[in-house]
């Protein structure tokens, strides 16, 4: 017994500069994360001012009753999840394509130096994506509207009061923000996958098509799981800037742009919203909670070495 002591003692021992090390990361993790988690009582009650976070009266399920009992609710939550499952397709499919694309055409050296450069235009888009859209569908001063469309002989559009085109303009805008974080692990992927297989392949006369289908693909799937699972836990989230300020908050547009995010904000702008928008952020924690643990465990019965835990 004193023997496995000694060696545990020693074991921690080797290991105390690396505990060390993990002390800021675990105190921002606390503050940040952790603490504000007192917080979610204020789902449960009807927040006011000059009671405070903890002493204002309780109202049981109303803030949730709210969320779920208005008559926009159906709306709401069926543009939230469409919109992510096909964000969630969209995202995924363009990433592979793209990072096969890369890996494919240019040579080790530019690779290299595309992997390096790849953020810089996808971190700028998240920045700018808003302007950009706008620059294009302004109504007045768009492109879309003052060459592309005049091209083909059609009218100008009243892109800000048409729900028509923006399922599509948001999916797009979407892949084009977000797609370059899932490029570059997917390069990172490809780039881990033994060249000997790819040899052995075209020596027996594989082509490119098959060459991606039996042997990059399938070296994926890991890779594909852990963004799969990790995009399920935000499945009933969306993205505020994208859903709210893209469409510049028209009303015209609500049917299609109006998500959990974007009501919660306008609910937190109203009087007593504090209540109501803390409900629907306890509501996403807890299904996107229930769902990476339903998704892991689906995917450790069927192949448990893809499984994230």
């Amino acid at each position: 017994m004193n023997e496995k002591k000694k060696k545990g003692a020693a074991r921690i021992k080797q290991f105390i500069p690396l505990y060390f090390m993990l002390i800021p990361g675990f105190t921002y993790l606390f503050i940040n994360n952790y603490i504000p988690m007192a917080g979610i009582v204020v789902a449960f009650k009807k927040y006011n001012v000059n009671d405070g976070l903890f002493f204002s009266p309780w109202n049981g399920l109303d803030n949730f009753q709210y969320l779920f009992g208005t008559q926009d609710a159906a709306l709401i939550i069926r543009n939230t999840l469409l919109y992510n499952v096909v964000f969630i397709i969209v995202n995924n499919v363009v990433g592979i394509m793209l990072a096969i694309f890369i890996s494919d055409v240019l040579n080790q050296r530019l690779k290299k130096l595309y992997q390096s450069s790849i953020l810089l235009p996808f971190l700028i888009s998240i920045v700018v994506v808003s302007y950009i859209v706008f620059a294009l569908l302004s109504q007045e001063n768009g492109m879309m509207n003052n060459t592309i469309l005049p091209l083909f002989g059609k009218e100008p559009i009243k892109w800000y009061n048409d729900p028509t085109w923006w399922p599509l303009i948001l999916v797009i805008t979407n892949c084009w923000k977000g797609v370059g974080y899932g490029t570059l692990i997917y390069i990172a992927a490809i780039a881990g996958i033994d060249l000997s297989f790819y040899e052995a392949a075209e020596l027996d006369g594989a082509s490119k098509w098959q060459q991606i289908t039996k042997i990059t693909l399938p070296c994926l799937i890991p890779s594909i799981i852990t963004l799969l699972i990790m995009n399920v836990g935000r499945i009933f989230a969306s993205d505020f800037g994208l859903f709210y300020q893209v469409p510049q908050n028209s009303g015209s547009l609500f049917s299609v742009t109006q998500t959990i995010d974007t009501y919660v904000y306008r609910a937190l702008t109203a009087a007593g919203g504090i209540g109501r928008s803390s409900a629907a952020g306890v509501f996403q924690s807890v299904v996107g909670f229930t769902l990476v643990m339903l998704s892991n465990w689906i995917v450790r019965k069927v192949s448990a070495e893809n499984a994230i835990f």
